[in-house]
């Protein structure tokens, strides 16, 4: 199964090298699309730099930062273009551990949609604050009591899509954007009844950088909740993609 992981990227410089690296050296059928929003710190130059000649190493640079949802966007259209059978979305900071693709993969003919999850047995958070743990679990619950989803892990980013999910979804009409992209388009998926599937996995706060996630982001996150609870049809309104 061809895979492509997708490694949106702002700032990242100190992480995607190696990243990549670790990616590459998988057993697996696996290439790696790195969609960095011109990052300041020069993360689409180290990639350059260090893999010059590598053909499973694609880099999209985009000329601002246009945020997470539209970076998703971007790497499934592009996934669908270049025939790949599958796409994976995961953190360039290695919160998201590469050895966990395995898991993906192997879960992949069984479902349409694999969550890396953090949720289910097997799967924890390592480093995490109090806080940052009661903001992820109430997110989770506020999914399964107003959207009635049933993954343990509803915002988890490390996931593997089918190509062929990816068209059933629209993706390129999900309004929301960062990291709420998750939930609308998981909401897609459950309304439409795919199989959704989740492996555990560990999930380790980053060591280097800063972390993107923000007050905003949690609000948004919320807030796109609550427009699905009460505007289910919203999701499938269509916006103007900008890749």
């Amino acid at each position: 199964m061809r895979t492509l992981v997708i490694l949106p990227t702002y700032n990242e410089r100190e992480n995607i090298v190696p990243l990549i690296e670790r990616i590459l050296e998988l057993p697996l059928a696996l290439e790696v699309l790195v969609i960095d929003d011109n990052s300041p710190d020069g993360t689409a130059s180290a990639v350059r730099d260090a893999f010059p000649k590598e053909e499973r190493v694609h880099i999209h640079q985009r000329e601002k930062k246009l945020g997470l949802g539209t970076a998703y966007t971007a790497g499934f259209h592009q996934a669908i273009e270049m025939g790949f059978d599958a796409a994976v979305t995961m953190d360039a900071d290695f919160s998201h551990d590469p050895r966990h693709l395995s898991q993906l993969c192997l879960a992949a003919p069984d479902y349409d949609l694999v969550i890396g999850s953090r949720y289910v047995p097997g799967g924890t958070t390592v480093n995490w604050g109090v806080l940052r743990k009661i903001i992820s679990r109430v997110a989770n619950l506020n999914a399964h009591l107003l959207l009635s989803m049933k993954p343990q892990d509803c915002t988890s980013g490390y996931r593997l899509y089918h190509t062929a999910t990816l068209k059933t979804l629209e993706y390129e009409s999900v309004v929301a954007d960062g990291y709420s992209y998750l939930v609308e388009i998981l909401f897609r998926a459950s309304r439409r009844d795919l199989k959704i599937g989740e492996v555990p996995i560990i999930f380790v706060e980053r060591l280097r950088g800063k972390s993107k996630i923000s007050r905003k982001e949690i609000f948004k996150a919320l807030k796109t909740i609550l427009r699905l609870r009460l505007h289910p049809e919203s999701s499938r309104n269509s916006v103007a993609v900008r890749t």
